[in-house]
């Protein structure tokens, strides 16, 4: 009998609105239909028809994403999606068999959360000596408080999807590296 979902989600809530139909409003109009949730996804919020995020440096201003969707999106090394005054996010696409590399930040604490992929984080206090070592898979999150040394490397068969959340920001504003040659190059040349 009632072939579009939110008409009939809504039809007792909204009976006017929800049936109503004109050159204004082609689908109808109901609140649910021009909700945050269309946003990322078509009209009636569905994750499968999502389209396409531009992947720029956003900060400092207010933003809001689908980080999931972001992260499975990037295919750089690094990408920076907001840097602002006292965090950063980036996104990182690992290759097959290939890591982060080994890093420390001095005064920086840093968040990464796998979204697709699997890896093994080591972590230590000292460059030779990484004695934190644990498996990670989707859904992970990996916390790493400033001054530990780590490593993310790609164990899986597809490219490791991770964002990565600093605080402070550790790369310069608007920052993309398509490898992770490149990326290690900018960071001994001085910016």
């Amino acid at each position: 009998m009632y072939n579009n979902y939110y008409y009939y989600n809504n039809q007792w809530h909204y009976p006017m609105l929800a049936g109503w139909n004109n050159n204004h409003f082609p689908y109808g109009w109901s609140p649910y239909y021009y909700s945050w949730s269309h946003v990322n996804g078509d009209r009636n919020g569905n994750p499968y028809q999502q389209r396409t995020i531009e992947l720029k440096d956003y900060g400092p201003k207010p933003f809001v994403v689908n980080i999931e969707q972001a992260t499975k999106q990037n295919k750089a090394f690094r990408t920076a999606l907001w840097t602002g005054k006292h965090l950063q996010v980036t996104l990182m696409s690992i290759n097959v068999g290939d890591d982060i590399g080994l890093e420390n930040h001095p005064d920086t604490d840093q968040f990464i959360r796998v979204e697709e992929g699997q890896g093994l984080v080591r972590m230590g206090d000292r460059k030779d000596h990484l004695d934190f070592e644990q498996r990670v898979n989707d859904n992970d999150a990996i916390m790493i408080p400033a001054g530990t040394w780590h490593n993310v490397i790609n164990t899986g068969n597809t490219p490791l999807k991770v964002y990565s959340i600093y605080a402070p920001p550790h790369h310069p504003f608007g920052t993309v590296h398509e490898t992770k040659a490149s990326a290690m190059a900018s960071e001994q040349s001085p910016e």
